[in-house]
């Protein structure tokens, strides 16, 4: 009777070092740390809109950007004043804080068209009525040369704007660390931010003429 072959072994798998990231460290004995997921990676499922009416095939994303912006504009608003207010500066607007420091930008004197140039905004007379009362609370102060006035910080402004930034070490930015990845995505965003505001002034001319 003939005999049988005796049974092998089985083999066993061989680590696939693409496949095993632990096969590289296996000298070293430490598991590579896995890169932590991205702020801004896209979540599966529908677009997050506020106005489904409005969403296009040609970008949903678009609309899901824009609930994003107004949510996120009424928060950053929200922050501006309350933050103010914890400095001490109570009873100012959004774009009252946003003019007091821009009026404190690198301590140079600034001209009415270039405040309104810088914040973008349209109706010069907010702008106005904005440094009259940040003048009203002794905190901007303007000067007239030749035919133009020029505004600058009080040292009482100086000082509202060195608060508001001590508040907001202490309370936003120390949410963050210096050259993470969410700091670069913050970078790409910002870069992102000023594209697409190009692109709104640029259909706003079109709707303006049709």
């Amino acid at each position: 009777m003939a005999r049988r072959p005796a049974t092998q072994p089985a083999t066993q798998p061989v680590a696939d070092p693409v496949a095993d990231p632990v096969a590289d460290h296996a000298e070293g004995g430490q598991t590579p740390a896995r890169a932590a997921p991205s702020a801004l990676a896209h979540p599966s499922g529908p677009n997050i809109v506020s106005s489904s009416h409005l969403v296009s095939e040609r970008s949903p994303e678009l609309s899901e950007f824009e609930f994003g912006l107004n949510t996120a504009y009424n928060a950053y608003s929200r922050w501006v004043v309350r933050c103010m207010g914890a400095s001490g500066v109570r009873d100012l607007t959004f774009l009252d804080v946003l003019v007091l420091h821009h009026v404190n930008h690198r301590a140079r004197p600034k001209r009415l068209a270039d405040i309104c140039f810088v914040l973008n905004v349209e109706d010069t007379h907010l702008v106005t009525y904005a440094l009259k009362k940040l003048q009203g609370l002794a905190l901007v102060e303007g000067e007239r040369i030749g035919k133009e006035a020029t505004y600058i910080t009080t040292p009482a402004g100086t000082e509202a704007c060195a608060r508001y930034r001590e508040i907001r070490e202490q309370c936003l930015t120390s949410n963050f660390s210096a050259g993470s990845a969410e700091n670069v995505e913050i970078g790409e965003l910002a870069r992102l931010l000023r594209v697409l505001t190009g692109l709104y002034e640029q259909a706003a001319r079109s709707a303006t003429s049709l």
